[in-house]
Order: C-alpha cells, then sequence, then structure tokens
C-alpha cells in the first residue's frame, strides 16, 4: 500500500475517502465488542451477581462514565507522547485482555475484565474519531458526511453486538448448544474475538494514513519517545488496580467525577494562552456544546440502564409478529435505524449544503432533544398497551426507539464533527477526549436517574413497576422538550462564538 502525503488524502475526488472505509470497519467491530458488553452489563449485574436494580443502576452509571472519562485520558497521551495509531492499538490490545479475562470467569473477575476494556476504550474511542477528521481539509462541507458514515460503522457494530451478546447470554441464542453454565463465558468471548479483527483490520490498513497520527515526538532521540512511550504503557497497567477498586466502589465514582471534569476545563483554559481569541471563541463554543450533550447522554442513555430492566420486566417479546428478546431489541434498534438512515441523513446535509439550506450545527442540537424528547413521550404511551400484568408493546416501545435515532443523528456524529471544526490541531485529540468526557458525565447521570426510577418501584409488583418507570420517562420527555427550545433560542449568541464555523 503506497504511502501518501497529507494533501494527497485530503484531495480525494467524491463524497468520502477510501481510508474512512477502513476505519469504518475497524470501528465496526470494536463497537461490536463494547456494545456487547455494554448490553450485558446491567442484566449480568441483577441475575448473575445478584445486585438490587438500583445498585446495577449506578455501578452500570459508575462504570461507563469511567468508560468514557478515559477517553480524555487516551486523547491527551495521544496529543502529547504516543500518536492517534499507537494509542489506538494500545487500546485495543487491552480490550482484547479484558475481554478475555471476563471469558475466563466473569463472576470472579467482573470488575478486573471491566477495568481493562474502560482503561482501553479510553486510549482506543477519541483518536479513531480524530483521525477521521484528520482525512478532510478545514471547511471541506463533506465532513458532517463523511461522520455520518463513520456513525453508521459504529452502529452497524452496535446492532450485532447488542443483540447477540446479551441474548448468548441469556440462552435466547444457541441455548441448546452452549452449556447454561458456559453461555456468559461464550458472550464475553465473542467480544474479545471481535476486538481481535477489528485490530488487526487498522493493523492492516494503517499505512494507508500516511503522516496522519504519527508520534508528535518524532523529533524526539529514538531511546528518549521510545522510553516515554514505555511509561505511558506501563502507567496504563498499573492503574488497573485503582480503577477495580473505583468501579467496584460507586462513591469513588462520584470524587472522582466531581474532580475530573473541573481539572480538563483548567487544562484547556491553561492552553488557551497559546491561541488568539477568535479560536478561543471556539473552544468556548466546544465547551458549551459539550454541556449540552451530558444532558443528551444522561437521557438517552437510559438504554444501557432503566431502560434494559424495563425491557427485562415490562414487555412482550414480539416486534411485527418476530419473536424477539426484549433486552436484545432494546439494546440493538436503535442501531439499526441509524444503520438505515445515517448515510441518508449525511447525503440529505450535502443536499442541503449546495442549496444554502443546511441547518447550523446548533439547530441540528436543538432539533437532536426535540427527537429524544418525542421518543420518551412514546416510551410513557407504553403505559397504556399494557395487559394486567404490566406487560407492554415491544412494537410500541421499538416506535420510541425509531423517534430518539433522529435526535441522535442530529447530534452525535455532528457532535464529532463540530469538535474536529472548533478545535485547533494541537488540542484536536484531547478536545475529542473531551467530547467523550461529556459523555462520561451523561453516563453517570443516567446512573443516577436510572437509581431513582428503579429505587422509587423497589418492591412493587410488575403493574406498578410500568407506571413508575413510564412516569419518569414522561419527565425526561419534558425535560427534553424545554432544553431543546431553549438551545435553538441560543443560535445567534452560539453563532458569534462559533465564529463562521457551520
Amino acid at each position: 500500500m503506497t504511502t501518501q502525503t497529507l494533501e494527497q488524502i485530503q484531495n480525494f475526488k467524491g463524497k468520502y475517502p477510501r481510508q474512512l472505509w477502513y476505519l469504518f470497519f475497524s470501528e465496526m467491530w470494536e463497537r461490536f465488542s463494547f456494545y456487547g458488553m455494554r448490553g450485558m452489563l446491567i442484566y449480568f449485574m441483577v441475575t448473575q451477581l445478584a445486585m438490587p436494580d438500583g445498585v446495577a443502576n449506578l455501578q452500570y452509571g459508575a462504570t461507563q462514565a469511567f468508560v468514557y472519562a478515559f477517553t480524555f485520558v487516551g486523547g491527551l497521551f495521544a496529543d502529547k507522547i504516543l500518536g492517534k495509531r499507537r494509542s489506538l492499538f494500545w487500546g485495543g490490545l487491552l480490550m482484547i485482555v479484558g475481554s478475555i479475562v471476563l471469558a475466563l470467569d466473569p463472576k470472579t473477575f467482573f470488575f478486573t475484565g471491566i477495568a481493562f476494556n474502560i482503561v482501553g476504550t479510553g486510549f482506543f474511542k477519541p483518536n479513531i474519531s480524530t483521525i477521521v477528521g484528520n482525512l478532510y481539509k478545514d471547511g471541506d462541507n463533506r465532513v458532517d458526511a463523511g461522520f455520518s458514515l463513520f456513525y453508521a460503522g459504529v452502529n452497524l457494530g452496535a446492532l450485532l453486538g447488542g443483540y447477540f451478546c446479551v441474548a448468548i447470554g441469556k440462552g435466547e441464542l444457541f441455548g441448546e448448544a452452549i452449556p447454561q453454565t458456559l453461555r456468559w463465558n461464550v458472550a464475553f468471548g465473542l467480544a474479545a474475538v471481535v476486538m481481535c479483527v477489528s485490530l488487526l483490520t487498522f493493523v492492516r490498513t494503517q499505512k494507508s494514513l500516511g503522516p496522519i497520527g504519527l508520534s508528535p515526538l518524532q523529533h524526539w532521540p529514538d531511546a528518549k519517545r521510545r522510553m516515554a512511550e514505555y511509561l505511558t504503557f506501563a502507567g496504563s497497567i498499573v492503574i488497573i488496580p485503582l480503577i477495580i477498586l473505583m468501579v467496584s466502589h460507586t462513591e469513588y465514582t462520584d470524587i472522582f467525577m466531581y474532580t475530573i471534569g473541573p481539572l480538563s476545563v483548567v487544562y484547556v483554559i491553561y492552553e488557551m494562552r497559546h491561541f488568539d481569541a477568535v479560536q478561543n471563541k471556539k473552544l468556548i463554543a466546544a465547551l458549551l456544546f459539550m454541556i449540552l450533550s451530558i444532558f443528551f447522554w444522561a437521557f438517552f442513555e437510559q438504554s444501557g440502564g432503566s431502560l434494559s430492566l424495563f425491557a427485562a420486566n415490562n414487555l412482550n417479546d414480539y416486534v411485527l409478529g418476530m419473536k424477539l428478546d426484549p433486552n436484545g431489541v432494546n439494546n440493538s434498534a436503535n442501531s439499526l435505524f441509524v444503520i438505515v438512515f445515517a448515510t441518508l441523513l449525511g447525503l440529505l446535509w450535502i443536499w442541503l449544503n449546495k442549496r444554502k439550506a443546511e441547518p447550523n450545527t446548533i439547530v441540528k442540537f436543538g432539533l437532536g432533544f426535540l427527537f429524544l424528547s418525542g421518543g420518551f413521550y412514546i416510551f410513557y404511551a407504553t403505559r397504556f398497551f399494557a395487559d394486567a400484568n404490566g406487560l407492554s408493546s415491544l412494537d410500541v416501545f421499538t416506535m420510541g426507539w425509531f423517534v430518539i435515532t433522529f435526535g441522535e443523528l442530529c447530534l452525535s456524529p455532528i457532535g464529532m464533527s463540530i469538535m474536529t471544526k472548533l478545535s485547533p490541531q494541537k488540542l484536536q485529540a484531547v478536545i475529542m477526549g473531551m467530547w467523550f468526557l461529556a459523555s462520561a458525565y451523561g453516563q453517570y447521570f443516567a446512573g443516577l436517574l436510572g437509581a431513582n426510577i428503579a429505587n422509587a418501584s423497589e418492591n412493587a409488583d410488575n403493574a406498578q413497576k410500568l407506571m413508575v418507570y413510564t412516569q419518569g420517562y414522561g419527565q425526561l420527555g419534558l425535560y427534553s422538550l424545554i432544553i431543546g427550545i431553549i438551545v435553538i433560542a441560543t443560535y445567534p449568541l452560539m453563532k458569534k462564538l462559533m465564529g463562521g464555523v457551520k
């Protein structure tokens, strides 16, 4: 594979650079592993580790918060020492180790395997997204479409992993072929196998990236650079026991979340001294978008928490007459809709841009909250389709995910794109890491919200649980509606801060 210069890569013809397809497949298999693990977490904790529903929600929120929080750390070390490509490779290795540990004995080594995956995801996730942004020149109006296609790859992996892993663990798939005592081992092992495929895909195609993602320390002597890299690798291993302690005790998560966010903001403010007023206003806009995303993900990420328990307890197992596992549908319906509509929406943005009618990113964010609101009101409406035992329609529930999907497509891929547009090259991986750190806060608050809903329904029968859960979803729908209206109303202020970035 011939190595290209950055200019040759960015001067591609057509809608997408060819390198995007390689990254698409690497990210697809990594997301299979990640969402497969994510989809199993709360159900596994409740049924296999005997955690109460409220505790499991808090534990889920803590685990996912650390996953996304470490993307900031991974972005920082990529920017300063490893480079994006080596950071991505190291993160993939750690994720493979974590999945293998869980496959060997998920009950005994649950938090150990989770800790390896947390640190590994931190090194992997922000850097592959930043590499996608680097395939485009500044101001290239095709970048939103590129991130939308990349996001389709994310969700293809999430669709497969989100359904297959939990269905295998529960025995809904291949139950006769896999002994009951080994079902969860196989489910976690599947996550390890596909992560190996992801890493091999990246290794075989990374030469096509030319100079993108190489170490920022190329000018250092080889021995000194290798020492810095080895210390980074060693440090990420040494910290594993601390991660195990913090994840397994949610009170430590509280302390961590109270400190990592403010410290990251202080770091960005410190770096601002290197940039002019125009660029600093763009960084402020980026921080405001991050705050908005916290609210979005706090509501959206009920999917892996309270909605997972709601699916297990309060939904039947038929979609359009087909018998399907409700937990698998909860984990994967959103991803299926993203796959179907992400590329189409990306092409719509290009079509509207040519006619000077594409909505600004601010308006897209506002629309994201309005769609989120509509979806949660549909979740609320499942109470009107329930039987006397509190069992409601999986069809109606799936329609809620259909509506929410458009909210996600208005915010998440566009959010990754706007982070690359608003941040200077020197800070891109850090800012992308902070974008995912904002997701960590969303996950953290999602756990708190889910725990409140679960605790409110403690000792209730199934019909009463249905009413408590749906009431909570109705409230989240109202909050989303209010935020969406406020975001669209602040369009003039945000437009000034963004300084011409659309």
